[in-house]
């Protein structure tokens, strides 16, 4: 409630009209909902690489699985860019396939 207010409060003294008004509250939407994926993207990133560190090739190949479609998204909603994508996808993999 209290950051809605303080969301429309900075949409009344900043914007002057109604298009600027409408850009800063879509602004604000796309903001929260890019936070929330990258943060998402992250903790999958997290978990696959502590699987990796734990030398556990399975519970590692499971875990990239669950990683590799959230990557794919990532990168379809502009989040990140398709090349640091692949780059992770890369890295990854291989180092799973080098754990015995």
């Amino acid at each position: 409630m209290i950051m809605c207010f303080f969301i429309s409060l900075f949409i009344l003294i900043m914007a002057n009209t109604n298009q600027a008004k409408k850009r800063a509250r879509q602004a604000e939407t796309h903001r929260l909902r890019n936070t929330s994926s990258r943060s998402m993207m992250r903790t999958y990133l997290k978990n696959t690489i502590a699987a990796i560190d734990e030398k556990d090739k399975k519970t590692a190949a499971e875990k990239y699985l669950l990683l590799v479609p959230v990557l794919d998204k990532s990168v379809s909603k502009g989040l990140i860019h398709k090349n640091k994508a692949a780059r992770y996808k890369s890295r990854l993999n291989t180092k799973i396939k080098s754990l015995s």
